[in-house]
């Protein structure tokens, strides 16, 4: 069976009760044929923390693109803004004019701008010297999710654990929360996620990656992977 076809199969035959004592045993198979790939992904964004500022920042423009869009979307949205320089120059009519296919334009176009205010001063970025003051992820995240609008916890942790910085928190995003109430670790997918709820949630997912002995940064793109055939951001 292929990778792919072999991940979507998994969360189905995971709740075959006629596998008591394995419940996981093909979302391990999944990550056994996998882990080597998500464990290169994960050193791409580790890098990344070590390029220049403006790195940093277009990861950000992409998790301010992606909310209720797609990926891939985003992504080529983001190539363009950067081919024609207005990532850090271009209007909000004119960001807006080449974000056009992706949900929401008009409002993302503004949000990057306001990103721009804050981590651009004099034709400079600067992300890292302000993102280095938090001693672990959460209390950076609450720090993301309080200044830059566009912002969710699912976008800050998105956009920490791409620039290597968010190993120890999860991004809740539709694909992940569908894996986690086929797994049964959650009841239902619900509608909206306050801070409280995202918490919930999150150490729910901290102790199933604890019991099923992938961590927890993994079991991410693993699920990823699972839904969509690709290991991408």
């Amino acid at each position: 069976m292929p990778n792919n076809a072999l991940g979507r199969k998994c969360i189905g035959d995971s709740k075959n009760r006629s596998h008591p004592n394995n419940p996981y045993g093909l979302i391990k198979k999944i990550y056994s044929l996998k882990r080597e790939e998500i464990h290169g992904r994960l050193k791409e964004f580790k890098r990344l923390w070590f390029k220049r500022d403006e790195a940093l920042f277009e990861e950000l423009a992409f998790c301010i693109l992606t909310p209720q869009s797609k990926a891939k979307v985003c992504a080529a949205a983001l190539e363009r803004l950067k081919k024609k320089g207005l990532l850090f120059k271009g209007s909000a009519r004119e960001v807006t004019e080449v974000i056009r296919d992706v949900r929401f334009k008009n409002k993302k176009a503004l949000y990057l701008l306001r990103a721009r205010d804050i981590f651009c001063r004099d034709e400079k970025v600067c992300i890292k010297p302000i993102l280095s003051k938090f001693k672990e992820p959460h209390e950076c995240r609450e720090w993301l999710v309080k200044h830059i609008t566009g912002l969710g916890y699912k976008e800050a942790s998105h956009f920490l654990r791409n620039i290597g910085r968010g190993e120890t928190i999860a991004i809740l995003d539709r694909h992940i929360l569908r894996n986690l109430k086929g797994f049964r670790i959650i009841e239902e997918i619900p509608e909206s996620l306050t801070r409280s709820r995202y918490r919930e949630i999150e150490r729910k997912m901290e102790a199933f990656s604890r019991r099923i002995k992938i961590p927890l940064s993994h079991l991410d793109l693993l699920f990823w992977y699972k839904e969509t055939g690709d290991i991408f951001k």
